[in-house]
């Protein structure tokens, strides 16, 4: 496994070792020894799975309350996920990285607690897993608007707008959100 930092301290991309042949493939995409020795000593509480289709973006989401941790990966189609800082009192409040994801790369995402998450499904759908650090909290779910510009995303592939949910639609900008202090 080759765990990458990004230019946001403790989001990290993460690349499995994949054994393939003519049969197919095999990955280990969690094994939590091997994690620690990387440095994501991690215990996860909920596995979630989304099917998209091209043009839906999710997020930006997190929880307020009871921050989640969130490791995800794609396993069928291609997203652009993002990452932002939203602890006030970080030197990177308000930055993004932004990754393709794809069930040919197998990639992963750690996105920790601290850090608003979406993304944009690139191809004409989309199997995104997620293992979360913390149970959904619908009380202490928040979101931020996907197009804020005071953060700036560039969303690859985007040609018009996206197709959001109702919830994500009138998501607030940065400025007016509540954050992480």
């Amino acid at each position: 496994m080759n765990v990458i930092d990004t230019p946001l301290p403790g989001v990290k991309l993460i690349e499995p070792r994949v054994f393939g042949d003519a049969r197919g493939f095999f990955l280990e995409s969690w094994n939590a020894s091997a994690f620690a020795v990387a440095g994501l000593d991690l215990a996860f509480v909920q596995d979630n799975h989304s099917r998209s289709a091209r043009g839906v973006l999710r997020g930006l989401h997190y929880q307020l309350a009871n921050p989640q941790g969130k490791l995800v990966r794609v396993t069928q189609g291609a997203v652009f996920d993002v990452a932002v800082d939203i602890r006030r009192s970080s030197p990177h409040f308000g930055q993004w990285v932004g990754y393709e994801l794809s069930a040919e790369s197998h990639r992963m995402l750690w996105v920790p607690p601290g850090f608003a998450h979406g993304f944009l499904v690139l191809s004409e759908t989309a199997d995104f897993l997620y293992k979360c650090t913390s149970l959904y909290d619908p009380p202490s779910d928040r979101g931020i608007r996907w197009n804020d510009p005071a953060i700036g995303i560039t969303w690859p592939g985007l040609s018009g707008d996206p197709l959001l949910s109702a919830k994500d639609a009138i998501a607030p900008l940065l400025a007016d959100a509540e954050v992480f202090p």
